[in-house]
């Protein structure tokens, strides 16, 4: 009986420490989106996926944010790219593109189709997904169309901004990521209730 239990017990030690891993490892958050999100005319430091990283570590957090935003990128090439840039281990992608397609006269409604299409083909891997627009792009619908959180970026004009008074400053970037911080860590929350 007893070596029945020490067997028994030895056959549950693998599973448990794997389940132990699986709860140990970082939640792995992707920032997609175009020169906003890449952190154009700041330091990589300043731009918002590192100071993602910094504030959710300042609360405890053991998250990981990887920077994939793409100066000039277009919700078209974030759909061409969606696999790419955001890997098998991802649990949370935000997602941030649409600017550039109005500045190309790309019509609206393709630009939210394809932003919703980038939504589906990663809900459909289980990764939780926070859209994020503009004051001059509300993408609010689509966020909702696709059962995503939605956080949108509006900060006046002056000190928020960078050098080409567009882009935002690190200063900037702070604002955002405080106002955005209670989404993501809804959706950790998520995340780590599946773990």
């Amino acid at each position: 009986m007893r070596g029945t239990l020490k067997l028994l017990l030895a056959g549950l030690l693998p599973v448990a420490l794997a389940a132990q891993a699986v709860e140990a490892r970082p939640v792995h958050i992707v920032a997609y989106g175009d020169s906003m999100t890449a952190g154009w005319l700041v330091a990589r430091k300043d731009a918002y996926p590192a100071q993602l990283q910094a504030a959710l570590r300042k609360k405890g957090y053991d998250a990981v944010v990887r920077n994939a935003g793409i100066n000039g990128g277009t919700a078209l090439d974030a759909l061409l790219h969606v696999d790419e840039a955001i890997g098998p281990h991802t649990d949370i992608a935000l997602i941030e593109f649409g600017t550039n397609d109005v500045r190309q006269h790309a019509p609206m409604k393709t630009v939210r189709e394809r932003l919703a299409e980038i939504v589906r083909a990663l809900r459909a891997r289980k990764i939780e997904v926070l859209v994020i627009g503009f004051a001059g792009l509300k993408l609010g619908d689509v966020a909702r169309a696709e059962n995503a959180a939605y956080a949108e970026w509006n900060l006046p004009p002056g000190k928020f901004r960078a050098r080409d008074h567009a882009h935002y400053n690190a200063q900037g970037y702070a604002i955002v990521v405080g106002r955005m911080l209670p989404q993501i860590e809804s959706l950790m929350a998520r995340v780590k209730a599946r773990r």
